[in-house]
C-alpha cells in the first residue's frame, strides 16, 4: 500500500516531462513501475509491478475528490493501464449494521452497506426477516483510518469479501476516447470555471448530497 500526502496535485494540464517534480506523482509512478506514456501507443507496461491498481479512499466528498484526481493522472499519462484493465476504484462501506444474534439458528451477524440506499434495503431486508426493528444498531465510518485492521481487511482489501469498480475506456477506440478528454477538460481545466459552473447548474440537482 502507498499511502499518499493529502490530495494528489491535479495533473491534467501537465506535460509528461514536469511530472516528476511533483514527489507524491514521482512515488506513484515508482510504485507502479512505470513510466508516464509520452505517447499511449508506444506505453512500455513491461516493467509493471502490480496486476491491479487499487484507488482506495473514503467514501465520503473528499474521497470522491481524490478519486478523480488519481483517475486524472492515470487518465491523462497512464492511459495504457486503464486500456489493460489494470485500474480500479475500492468501495469501502460507509455503515456497520450490528445484527444481534436470535437463539441457535441466528448468531450475531455484522453488514456492511455502501451507501444509505443500501442500508435502507438491508433493514428492510432484516425486517422482513422477522428481526424487531430498533434491534440492530448502525454505526457509520468517518473515513477508513476509523477502522480497525479487521474491518478494513474484511470490507476493503480481502479478495474475497471487497467490492471494487473496474475503470476503462470503452473499446470502441478513439471516438470514446476523445469524449471522455473533453468531460475530463470540462471539468479539470483551470480556465474553465464557467463551463463546470453551468454544468452543475444543469445537472446539480441529480447529486444526492451527504449531509449527515
Amino acid at each position: 500500500m502507498l499511502p499518499l500526502k493529502g490530495k494528489p496535485k491535479n495533473t491534467w494540464q501537465d506535460q509528461p516531462e514536469t511530472l516528476y517534480a511533483n514527489k507524491e506523482i514521482e512515488a506513484i509512478a515508482l510504485a507502479i513501475g512505470v513510466d508516464p506514456h509520452r505517447k499511449a501507443d508506444t506505453a512500455d507496461l513491461s516493467g509493471l509491478r502490480y496486476h491491479k491498481i487499487v484507488i482506495l479512499a473514503d467514501a465520503d466528498v473528499d474521497g470522491s475528490h481524490i478519486q478523480v484526481l488519481l483517475l486524472t493522472l492515470f487518465f491523462k499519462h497512464f492511459p495504457k493501464l486503464l486500456d489493460a484493465g489494470r485500474v480500479f476504484v475500492a468501495q469501502p462501506p460507509l455503515f456497520r449494521i450490528d445484527v444481534p444474534g436470535a437463539g441457535k439458528g441466528r448468531p450475531a451477524r455484522k453488514l456492511y452497506a455502501l451507501d444509505k440506499a443500501e442500508l435502507e434495503a438491508m433493514e428492510a431486508k432484516l425486517a422482513d426477516e422477522g428481526a424487531r426493528e430498533g434491534s440492530w444498531t448502525v454505526s457509520r465510518f468517518k473515513g477508513l483510518g476509523e477502522m480497525s485492521p479487521e474491518q478494513l481487511w474484511e470490507t476493503t482489501l480481502n479478495p474475497d469479501t471487497r467490492r471494487m469498480l473496474p475503470v476503462a475506456v470503452e473499446a470502441d477506440g478513439i471516438e470514446v476516447r476523445d469524449t471522455d478528454a473533453g468531460v475530463f477538460e470540462m471539468m479539470m481545466a483551470k480556465e474553465n470555471a464557467s463551463q463546470r459552473r453551468e454544468w452543475m447548474e444543469t445537472y446539480g440537482n441529480l447529486v444526492d448530497a451527504d449531509i449527515s
